[in-house]
């Protein structure tokens, strides 16, 4: 199962071809090889024989017919003919265990010839008696003639030919065993990584930090990972709008219903300071400018929340305490007032995170926390903790106002449905979810009762998707 798994990847289908190819350039290298071989085997003993012949010559009054038989055999054949000026001499013989199968002339033979000769001596296991012609070295003469059994030349062939088949099987998985660690490092390792950004990003496509950078040094790779880039911050930004626009259209309704409402109770003292000079007037003209200002601010509200135009965040270090301090400054926390602000921050702490985003949702905390604490009439306190792990960073904001309502509780987070005040479209936190959730991490309520409410920021630290 896993054999049969492991081909039908990329590196084991390319490991599969790279080894049959290679065996197939062997074989192309070992069939002339083997002929080659045969060649300059029926050469080399042309030579002895040359040599034995030349002694024989030489010292022809010396010459023993014991001393005749142990030259032929240490040329390793029965008979040696030698043709000089133009006369034909046998000049060593001795009988012939069977008669001549066959002539091979090593003279005019070509390459075809060769490689056809190779394989007859392979491919016949019977030892014969063949006749080889060939010329003589140093112009000893014009031809030289020998015969030979084939059985030594075929075991020569075979031991030659195995050893080079061992030899092309070594060259063959060395060098497919590079070719498939060239191909994991420059092929499949990169495709492997987009698909891993393509798995972690379709688990959470509002995840900004999902998307793809792209890295890959080949270029057909790095123009996919562009174009994967490119889809998925489209599809990114796509996501969010058709979410705000769920969310605004299924809150159409009531905002029509609380904008009537508003408007109706601004045109009944509208009315009253129209047609009446009633001393009242002046105390009903502000709840008349409050109404209008309600009804201005849920239209700002809805409409701001529908355009869904948040960027991605731009991911830097930065120091958590001072952007904390920077917040409860910008929040008028250090002003008189009932809320008072607390910062346990450790200063060495530095976080990565878009400043300017995170920013705004640390603001949006801390102003519920101090609206909280203001309508229940009493001093409190806001406290701003945070801290990290090895796996996150997170952040805390605490208040002691009253905690929140449970109907508020069940819809925290979802635009028109979590506000917490009277009169709030609940846009504030679904925003700062969203922003969170941007940076890969998430937002969610700790803990509301009776002495206060407590949120959590995670923020991961990996990036998303694989390891690069």
């Amino acid at each position: 199962m896993k054999r049969s798994r492991f081909l039908k990847t990329l590196s084991g289908r390319f490991l599969l071809l790279t080894v049959v190819f290679v065996m197939l350039a062997e074989v192309l290298i070992f069939v002339p090889s083997i002929a080659r071989f045969r060649a300059d085997f029926l050469l080399e003993r042309l030579k002895q024989a040359q040599i034995a012949a030349l002694t024989q010559l030489a010292t022809a009054d010396m010459i023993t017919p014991e001393l005749e038989r142990e030259l032929l055999a240490n040329a390793e054949v029965f008979n040696v003919v030698l043709r000089r000026d133009e006369v034909r001499q046998l000049i060593l013989s001795s009988p012939l265990p069977g008669e001549v199968y066959d002539t091979f002339d090593l003279r005019m033979a070509g390459p075809w010839e060769l490689i056809r000769d190779a394989a007859g001596v392979l491919v016949d296991p019977q030892n014969r008696v063949v006749r080889v012609i060939g010329n003589p070295v140093q112009e000893a003469g014009s031809l030289i003639e020998i015969t030979m059994e084939t059985k030594p030349l075929r075991e020569a062939m075979i031991d030659y030919g195995l050893r080079i088949l061992v030899l092309s099987a070594l060259i063959s998985i060395v060098t497919a065993f590079l070719l498939f660690l060239a191909v994991q490092r420059l092929i499949v390792v990169p495709i492997r990584r987009v698909v891993r950004h393509m798995q972690a990003y379709a688990e959470a496509p509002e995840d900004a930090r999902r998307v793809i950078e792209p890295t890959a040094d080949v270029e057909e790779l790095r123009v996919a990972e562009e174009a994967l880039q490119s889809m998925q911050t489209q599809l990114t930004g796509a996501l969010r709008q058709k979410e705000r626009l769920a969310q605004l259209g299924g809150a159409v309704a009531k905002i029509s219903h609380d904008l009537r409402n508003i408007l109706t109770t601004a045109q009944l003292f509208a009315d009253r300071i129209e047609g009446s000079a009633d001393p009242a007037v002046a105390r009903a003209a502000p709840k008349l400018v409050a109404s209008i200002s309600r009804a201005v601010s849920l239209c700002e509200a809805t409409l701001a929340f529908g355009k869904a135009e948040e960027p991605p965040p731009q991911l830097r270090r930065l120091s958590f305490a001072k952007l904390a301090e920077e917040v409860a400054e910008g929040e008028g926390l250090g002003a008189e007032g009932q809320a008072t602000c607390l910062i346990d921050v450790p200063q060495g702490l530095t976080i990565r995170a878009d400043e300017e985003q995170l920013y705004r949702v640390l603001a949006n905390l801390i102003r519920n926390a101090r609206q909280a604490i203001d309508a229940k009439g009493q001093p409190g306190t806001i406290e701003i903790s945070a801290g990290e792990d090895e796996a996150e960073w997170w952040i805390r904001v605490g208040d002691t106002g009253p905690g929140l309502p449970a109907r508020a509780r069940e819809h925290l987070f979802a635009a028109f449905q979590g506000g917490a005040r009277k009169g709030g479209t609940g846009l504030g936190l679904a925003i700062a979810a969203e922003l969170v959730r941007g940076h890969g991490g998430r937002l969610e309520l700790a803990r509301s009762d009776a002495e206060g409410t407590e949120f959590m920021i995670h923020l991961p630290k990996e990036t998303a998707g694989a390891e690069l």
